[in-house]
């Protein structure tokens, strides 16, 4: 497995590094004026600012305005490699630097906070969407699992009544599975800190067991995926990615509205693999693509089961590409006429 190098060990790192690099630049532009080097304090307020907004916390901003400070002195003010700041307007110069170099730090780490800050109101904002979702989902199939049980011990049913009850629940629980599985893996991704574990997988093999489980639910439509020419091998979590590719298909069927096949379309990029499922329903309509991934979002559906309507799935299958180092978009399918979820995934890192 790869090691994770310490948090402070890599702030040291971009410290020194981005000193170095403002020192070597420094001496390049020195050649330009031999006298004074007029470029040299300009040089160095950037190098605070990169090592503020790129380091955590205000130490190495406030650490890096001193030792630039310092080295402007010593190295790129007469007389060179000494310290002296006896020179008339030198002492202000300086001071002004610092100044100026300390509220670069401080500013670049605020923004960098206030950024932090909006990107957990937004995870926050998204677990409530979804536990409002979540909430609404599982409401209607519990109250209709409930109705049909007590249905079945209080009524003299017929067989081909008992049937149709016992084929709802059955339609229901389905549902409550697919809906716990997408909250486990929303619970397992919004906190921003888990890691995926990539392993080379046979793309083939994880649509094929996809597909499979698709078509063991009662209201699954045919799925024609593209017969691929090569062994296509690409790093992921083969459970999380089949398990997006059984979100989607069921994506189709809940909401596509006069759909009646599913297409898998795979193309190989220079940069890794592109997946599209597509359908030849209506589409989706326009107003829904700004919040299509965002969980929570009202969905029109194939009929009136309504406790479909929310979009979860598609909310998890974003989160799941995008942890995957991938993306995931929208659009009209120009080759069936109804809807296109489209997904890519980052192929092999060439090792170095």
């Amino acid at each position: 497995m790869r090691r994770v190098l310490p948090k402070k060990l890599i702030d040291l790192l971009l410290f020194l590094s981005i000193l170095g690099l403002a020192v070597a630049l420094s001496l390049l532009l020195s050649r330009i004026d031999n006298d004074n080097n007029p470029f040299a304090m300009g040089v160095f307020i950037l190098a605070v600012a990169g090592i503020a907004r790129l380091t955590s916390g205000y130490f190495w901003g406030i650490a890096a305005s001193l030792v630039g400070t310092f080295c402007v002195n010593y190295m790129f003010t007469v007389p060179f490699w000494e310290f002296d700041i006896s020179y008339p307007g030198y002492p202000l110069t300086f001071a002004v630097m610092l100044v100026v170099s300390v509220l670069i730090s401080a500013l670049t780490t605020q923004i960098k906070q206030q950024e932090q800050l909006r990107l957990e109101m937004e995870r926050e904002k998204m677990r409530a969407d979804l536990l409002r979702a979540i909430a609404h989902d599982i409401r209607t199939p519990l109250a209709s699992m409930l109705g049909a049980s007590s249905a079945m011990t209080e009524q003299e049913l017929s067989r081909e009544d008992e049937k149709e009850l016992l084929l709802g629940i059955r339609r229901d629980a389905e549902w409550l599975v697919r809906v716990t599985e997408n909250l486990l893996s929303v619970t397992r991704f919004s906190g921003g800190s888990a890691m995926i574990l990539k392993q080379d997988e046979v793309l083939e093999e994880i649509i094929g067991s996809a597909v499979i489980k698709y078509h063991r639910r009662t209201d699954s439509l045919p799925v024609e995926a593209d017969a691929l020419p090569d062994i296509l091998v690409v790093p992921m979590d083969g459970t999380l990615i089949e398990q997006v590719l059984i979100n989607l298909f069921d994506n189709v069927s809940a909401h596509a509205e006069d759909a009646t096949r599913i297409w898998l379309h795979v193309r190989p990029l220079e940069s890794g693999v592109e997946i599209s499922v597509e359908d030849d329903g209506r589409g989706i309509p326009a107003a829904l693509l700004p919040t299509l991934f965002q969980g929570g979002a009202p969905r029109s559906g194939r009929g009136a089961d309504d406790r479909r309507g929310m979009g979860i799935g598609l909310s998890v299958c974003r989160t799941i590409i995008l942890a995957h180092g991938g993306d995931m978009r929208a659009e009209k399918s120009h080759l069936h006429g109804g809807a296109a979820l489209i997904f890519t995934l980052p192929g092999k890192e060439e090792s170095k």
